[in-house]
């Protein structure tokens, strides 16, 4: 069973910054994928960065010139770095992992952590 836990919400201006980390504990075997979600209200939840053990990324349109995702493999730490923020980018952001092996389909997610903002 992997667990999954978020750090780095909160309260922030327009055109500020704000880092997300997000840690795993329990088992991962072989090659996995971590990422970040969210789901602003009234919104469907979507994919905002993801990245795979190998160190491959993706990432959603509207946030590739201003989001970056990295993760320390060893630790298991997958960070989301977010500039220039806006009030559209206020969400519930959800961590989320998919290792390869013996895991659920959906993979494994996060409680989420609040990104409001607001000036």
């Amino acid at each position: 069973q992997v667990q999954l836990v978020e750090s780095g919400g909160g309260l922030v201006q327009p055109g500020g910054s704000l880092r997300l980390s997000c840690a795993a504990s329990g088992t991962i075997i072989g090659t996995y994928t971590m990422g970040w979600y969210r789901q602003a209200p009234g919104k469907q939840r979507e994919l905002v960065a993801q990245i795979t053990s190998g160190g491959s990324t993706n990432y959603a349109d509207s946030v590739k010139d201003r989001f970056t995702i990295s993760m320390d493999n060893a630790k298991k730490i997958v960070s989301l770095q977010m500039n220039s923020l806006n009030p559209e980018n206020s969400a519930v952001y959800y961590c989320h992992t998919k290792p390869r092996l013996f895991s659920p389909s959906d993979g494994y997610w996060g409680q989420g952590t609040q990104v409001t903002v607001s000036s």
